[in-house]
């Protein structure tokens, strides 16, 4: 009976030596961790920057609706995408 207990004792302190590595070194062990804590915070930080774009592109949004169009934006747009200018506007070339 000795015999046996001992072989059970020796076969869990084995079991828990090994998960116990696992744990420490494995695969999803520390070092994993903390490569996930600084790709977390890399992507915190990208999630803001994005955060950031999307209010600035909403507040433009926001300019060109109907009910709250901003005439200067608008002239700044038209421009912009038509290609036009007045006739008293002075333009300048620029390479690209």
């Amino acid at each position: 009976m000795r015999r046996f207990d001992f072989v059970v004792t020796c076969v869990c302190c084995a079991l828990l030596g090994y998960f116990a590595w696992h744990g420490w070194k494995g695969p999803r062990g520390f070092p994993y961790q903390d490569g996930l804590q600084s790709k977390m915070a890399m992507l915190e930080t990208k999630y803001e920057s994005l955060k950031a774009d999307r209010l600035q592109l909403e507040n433009k949004v926001t300019l060109l609706r109907p009910e709250s169009i901003d005439p200067d934006l608008l002239d700044e747009l038209a421009r912009e995408n038509l290609e036009l200018a007045k006739p008293t506007d002075v333009v300048a070339f620029t390479n690209r």
